[in-house]
Parts: structure tokens; sequence; C-alpha cells
């Protein structure tokens, strides 16, 4: 039974088995796919669960730190333990024990949510000097606003906002034109905000780029200036930033676009006025860019200055004669517009005493600011107004004087601009630098200016032309034109330049000797007036005889110069000049030969007077020398008098008797001696002469006054004469314009018969030529060509 129901259970058993068999053979292979799925997951599931819970054994090279404080898993509490030695076989037990370090902490499950995407969420203004990356393009310098979220006040997005969730082309043009007016960084095209963030990551610098992306980049400026400004003292504090980068992006776009020039101007005066205060007008103005109207921090300035009745500064004007629209700044200001600037603050109280008086007008000062960006839709115009100031730049008088006022430093200008606009590398040599007055030279030149006047240790340095030329650094040859005009700058600085070149005289050669002396810049005395020329001739004559014996010794020096200072019928500028001549001639003295065409001229009383003077100053150094007897010989020959009579001048001379003959034998003699007691008398009387000499030639002058016929007939200038010539080189000048050319015989045979030196009436008629219209009026020997330009301007 036993085996029965053994082998009826064991049956049983295999029937089950053969039926669960049979079912798991029925099922899908699907199922058992998903099934092993579920398996090898709870399999993983287990294997990571329990190496999370077992206990660790610490390795025996680390042995812990004491006093450690271990948190086990799963437990809230801390355990405070002593390091444990690291493993070793037990001494007390047979058994092996190993150290088991306490449970380590386990790491803090941190479950945080990854970071967003640069640049989501609300927009945030990027601070000026701070970077900023975009769909992976690197933007420097900040200005702009950049996230998924900006409204304006109207609650719009606000178009400057840049959305890096917004889709970007592959590339972008920044030259295109690719949306129209009012733009929005949410509404234009992938390919124009790929664009825009090129232009931005270039720098915002591309002259080329499309003045679109410019407004776009703007109407951030707009509203961090304006909006958020306003309550936010942060905002605020980017005003400065902000003026300098609109400044940047003037000059960069302003001439590209009136629109731009006009929007950004506005902003930027806006900015400027808020940080001023106090009285505008005694302070230095912001740096401000010329748009369509004077901005408003030069208009307060000017209204401020009308109101409280105070003469306008010259920067304040400057200011005003830049920025007004409606003065014309021609191509001298704009070209050189460091040099305009300041030759406008030289001249400008010269030309109004202590400056512009503005009156007070009915036009009040108002300023309404008019935004570019569409985000201010909805928003009130921002509007300051300044009570009773007036703006006086309405006023057409005031600015009419201004106007003129700026043509004429215009005009001084051309020169030195036309030379630049052909030379810009030039424009700092002395060549160019001739062309402007000599307090606007750059501070080499002016240091080499003051080393002069000190070298000045008497009031008159004497050297030679071509160092002169090299103490100023001037690098090619020089000119008559040049040497005109370098006399003339050293003039306005308080610099005299001897021989007067302007005023006629040779110019020097580059080894001839100069005499520079201080002398006053507002001197206007002529050296081409009868007793000057007179007085410097009789200095001329007197320094070659008495350097007749080889020796200009001090003593007649000493004279000349004691006759030269009692002549009191010059000026004292005529004998300052005097007195560097007499220097001069001391070093070089004149010769005969280039006196005797001056000479001429002169009637026998006037002759005669200078012969006795020449014979008193023989006498100077207490003898007469035999050389010095022979020089007066010639001075007398040169004069036109009779050569014989100088011994008679002599001998009267030193007895103080004018007229007295001299015996034969005396006029025979070798050397006089004479009596040095008798020098101051003889000084006194060369004082009387020289003033008799002046009167001579003051009476020729005023003895052919113009018949009562002449004064009453109105005579046009232009046909009396030419260039300011006189009568006989006009009629030269007139007699060359009727030929292109001439041969040399020809012009000598009409110097001839208009009783004229040749090469000095060409030289004064091309003076006369150059000074009217900068041009030569004949060039060439043999044959001589006219000028036709100058017989266009003539005829004109």
């Amino acid at each position: 039974m036993a085996r029965k129901k053994s082998s009826g259970a064991g049956g049983v058993l295999g029937v089950l088995l053969l039926g669960v068999l049979a079912m798991l053979a029925a099922i899908p292979k699907e199922v058992w796919v998903l099934i092993g799925l579920l398996g090898i997951a709870l399999i993983v599931l287990y294997i990571y669960r329990k190496a999370n819970t077992s206990t660790p054994v610490a390795p025996t090279s680390m042995p812990q730190q004491a006093g450690a404080v271990v948190q086990g898993p799963g437990n809230a509490s801390s355990i405070q333990r002593q390091a444990t030695a690291p493993y070793t076989p037990s001494t007390t037990d047979d058994l092996t024990t190993v150290a088991i370090a306490p449970p380590a902490a386990p790491k803090a499950s941190a479950h945080r949510l990854p970071p967003s995407p640069a640049g989501m969420g609300p927009g945030r203004w990027i601070p000026p000097g701070q970077d900023v990356e975009v769909a992976g393009v690197s933007i420097s310098g900040g200005f702009v606003y950049v996230g998924t979220s900006l409204k304006t006040p109207a609650g719009v997005i606000d178009p400057c906002l840049i959305n890096p969730s917004l889709p970007l082309a592959a590339t972008g043009d920044f030259k295109e034109r690719q949306f129209g007016y009012w733009p929005s960084y949410a509404d234009v095209p992938p390919a124009a905000r790929r664009a825009y963030l090129t232009w931005l990551a270039g720098g915002r610098q591309a002259p080329e780029a499309d003045i679109g992306f410019v407004f776009l980049f703007f109407y951030g400026l707009e509203r961090r200036a304006v909006i958020e400004a306003s309550d936010d003292p942060v905002a605020r504090a980017d005003w400065p930033a902000i003026a300098q980068e609109l400044r940047r992006l003037l000059k960069i776009y302003g001439s590209k676009s009136g629109s731009f020039q006009r929007y950004a101007t506005e902003l930027l005066g806006m900015i400027s006025l808020t940080e001023a205060d106090g009285k505008l007008y005694q302070k230095r103005l912001p740096d401000l860019a010329r748009g369509f109207e004077v901005p408003i921090h030069v208009k307060l300035a000017l209204g401020q200055a009308a109101i409280d009745g105070v003469p306008v500064p010259s920067n304040v004007a400057l200011a005003w004669a830049k920025h007004d629209p409606n003065l014309i700044l021609r191509t001298p200001a704009q070209r050189c517009p460091e040099q305009f600037d300041a030759l406008f603050s030289l001249r400008y109280f010269s030309a109004f005493g202590a400056g512009l008086v503005l009156p007070r007008n009915r036009t009040k000062l108002k300023f309404v600011y008019r935004p570019a960006s569409s985000a201010f839709q909805g928003v009130r115009d921002v509007t300051l107004e300044f009570g009773d100031t007036p703006d006086v730049t309405v006023l057409t008088g005031p600015r009419k004087k201004l106007a003129d006022f700026v043509e004429s430093v215009q005009s001084e200008l051309d020169a030195y601009s036309r030379f630049v606009g052909r030379q810009p590398e030039a424009k700092d040599s002395l060549e160019a630098l001739l062309l402007l007055p000599a307090p606007l030279w750059p501070s080499v030149a002016q240091a080499a200016l003051e080393r002069l006047k000190v070298n000045m240790s008497d009031d008159v340095v004497v050297l030679a032309f071509q160092d002169l030329l090299a103490n100023l650094g001037a690098s090619t040859g020089f000119t008559k034109e040049k040497t005109i005009a370098l006399a003339r700058a050293l003039k306005a600085v308080g610099v005299g330049l001897a021989p007067d070149v302007l005023d006629g005289a040779r110019p020097p050669k580059p080894e001839d000797p100069v005499a520079l002396f201080l002398a006053s810049t507002s001197d206007s005395a002529s050296s081409s007036t009868p007793a000057y020329q007179a007085a410097l001739l009789t200095l001329q004559l007197s320094s070659a005889v008495a350097a007749a014996d080889g020796d200009f010794g001090d003593a007649e020096a000493k004279h000349l110069k004691d006759q030269v200072m009692s002549w009191t019928h010059l000026s004292g500028p005529h004998l300052q000049r005097l007195q560097a001549h007499l220097r001069l001639l001391k070093q070089v003295p004149a010769s005969l030969s280039s006196l005797k065409k001056r000479l001429d001229p002169l009637d026998l009383a006037a002759k005669d007077v200078i012969g006795r003077f020449m014979a008193t100053l023989a006498q100077a150094d207490g003898s007469v020398s035999p050389a010095e007897l022979k020089m007066l010989e010639k001075a007398y020959a040169a004069l036109g008098l009779d050569p014989k009579r100088v011994i008679t001048d002599v001998h009267a001379a030193s007895t103080h008797t004018h007229g007295t003959p001299a015996s034969p034998a005396k006029a025979k003699v070798a050397s006089l001696a004479l009596d040095v007691s008798k020098i101051a008398a003889l000084q006194e009387e060369s004082s009387q002469v020289s003033a008799l000499l002046a009167s001579i030639f003051v009476d020729e002058a005023e003895a052919h006054p113009a018949s009562a016929a002449t004064q009453a007939e109105p005579v046009d200038a232009a046909e009396a004469t030419l260039m300011g010539l006189d009568v006989a080189h006009t009629a030269f000048a007139r007699m060359l314009l009727s030929r292109p050319s001439w041969t040399s015989s020809e012009l000598e045979g009409i110097a001839a018969d208009l009783e004229l030196m040749l090469s000095g009436a060409l030289e004064r008629i091309n003076d006369a030529s150059f000074d009217a219209y900068g041009l030569p009026f004949i060039e060439g020997e043999d044959p001589a060509e006219v000028n036709i330009e100058v017989l266009e301007k003539l005829e004109a």
C-alpha cells in the first residue's frame, strides 16, 4: 500500500508536471521575452539595493582620522569614535579579527533640476563691459537685454530684447536691409537675427552695417536711459557709459543716417542735461554731436548767460558755432578741427571784447525728447522746461555776428587746409605751420620759439638764417614766400626779423645773418615810410664808412646806437628795428654798390645832409684814418656830391663849424687826430642832422599834394593801379600783360624807358601778385612767361 500510495502520488505529480509544462509551452514567445526582461530588472534592482545596504570593510591601508564623525545609513545619530589601527592579528584570541570601519556617510542625494539655457527667463540688462553668449555667439561689451520676456509699458515684448529661444539662420549679412521701420528682434527673420548677433559680436563698429541693426541696438540704450532710469538709480548710474557709447556710434553712423543722427543726438543731449546743474556757461561743456539743431545743453548755457547779462565765454560760443546747422562750417573747419577750435578761441576776444552779449528774447527754452523705439508707445513724451530761460538761438542778429566771425576764422585757415589736403603727412612741418598763426603751432615748435626769445639777452640776437630754420625744424628749402610767412609768424609772437622782408627787403640766403629782436605783437609801423627809409639808409651808409678801416669798432657802434635813439621823429617800433639792423650791419656792413640805386631818388639837399653826417660819424672813434677818408670820398661820389668836399666837411665837423673851408695843405693830411672831448658835441650835432634829414623826407612827401581836380574826381582804384602798385610799376605790369612772354632784352628796354631797375621791378610786381592772389605774376628768365591765371583774376 505503501508502495501503491507512493506510486499513485508520483503519477499524479507527473501528470501535474506535464500539465504545467504544456501550459508553459502554450505561452507565446513574446510573453517569455517580457517575463525575462522583468526578471532582469528585478535582479538589477536587488543588486543595487544590496550594494547600498551592505557594510563595507575598511581598507587596512587608509587609517581613519581621530575624532571623525561617521553617520551610518538610515541612522540619524552620529557616533564619535577614536581611530582604529590598521589591520593586525589579535594576540589575545586564536581567531584572527579584522577591524571594521564604521559605515561611510552616503553622499547627499541632490536631485537638482538642470540649469536653464543661458538667457532664458525674464529679460535682463547686460551692463556695460560685461559679456554674454547667445546661441554660441559671444557678445562683448554689454548694453543689451537678453531673455525670453521683457514687457514695454504698453504690455508687449520690447523690440530690443534678444530672445535666445527664437530660431536663428545659419548665416546672416548685416550689410543688407532685412526688415522695415520699427524693427523688433522677435519679429525679424531668423537670418536678420543671425546678422544682428554677428554685428554685435564684431563690436558694433562695422561702418557698412545697415542702419536698421544700429537702431535695434539703440532701442536698448533708449529703454535703459529713459524708461528704467526714471525710477531706478542703478539704471541712472549707466548714463555716463551710455553717453559715451552714443558718441561712439554717432562718429561711425551719424553721417550714414540723418534719422539716427537726430535720435541719438537728442538722447545724448537729454542725458548730458539731466546730469548738469548750476551755471552751465561757467563749466566745461560735454562732447556733443552736431545734429539738426543746437543741443539743448548749449541752448541752456546760452540762455543762462543771457538771463545773467554776462558775455558768452569763448568755449560756449565755439560750441554754438560748431553745432548750429544754420552756420556753415566749410572744409577748413571740418578738415582741421583742432586748428579751427584753437583759432576761434584765439580771435574771439579781439572780435567781441569780453564776449558776445545776448539779449533776453521772448521765446522760452523747452526740450521734448522724441523716442525712436516703439516701446515708448503709450508713454508720455519726456519734457523739460526751464522757466524764463530764453532760447537765444532763434535770434538772427547774434547768429549773424557769429556767422561772420566763423567765416573769418575759416578764411584764415584756408591756406593751411589746402596744404593739409594735398600733403596730410606734412601737417606738422614748418612749411605747413607757417600757414598758421604761431600761437597755434605744436608744443615742440612753440618751445623752439621760446628758446630764441631767451637768447635775446639784450633784445637782439644775430644768427645765420639756416640756423634759424634748423632751430624751428625746417627740413626743406625756403622760398621767398615761405620766408615772408615765417616773418609774419614770428611777428605774431613778438619777434621781429631783420632784414624786414614784410616790407620788401630781399629775403636772406641760408648763409646770410639775420637779426631777431623782441617786438610788440601790435606793431603796425611800416618800414616803407620815408622817415624810416631815410634813417635806415643813413645807418647803412654809416656802417660802410665806419667799417672802411676794417674795424667797425665799439665806439662807432655806440655812436650809431646813440644816434638811432636820438631820432625822436621815429616811433618806438621803428627804433627797435633800427637797433636790430645796426647789430646786423656791425656783423655784415652794407656795401655802397648795393645802396646806390636807393640814393639816386634823393634831392641834393638831402644828399648834402647825409654827406655831412658821414663826415661827423667818421670821427666817432677820435680819429679819421686814410681808409675812412677814402671811403667817405666814395660815399660822397655815390651821393652825387663832390668827393673833394670830404676834407672840408671833416674839418668843419671837427671844429664844429660847418661851412668853413679847410686849407689845401690840411686836406692832404694822412690822418686827422681829433680831440675826444669834442665827440659829445659832434654826436649832438649828428642828432640835429638826423632830425633835419627826417624833416626833408617829410617835406618831400608833403610837397606834392594832389590837385583839386584830382581830389574831386572819383577814380576807380582797379583802373588807377594794379595790385596796390605805384604808377610806374603798374605801367610796367600792364605792359607785361599785353604779351604771354618776353625776352630779357625786351624787358630791359621797358624797364629803361620807365626808369626802373629791371630785377627790382620784376621782384616788386611778383610780390604784389603773391600778396593779392598767391600766384607769381611772371616766371622764367629768357623768355619770361606771364601767368595767365593772374590775368584772369584781374579781369574778373
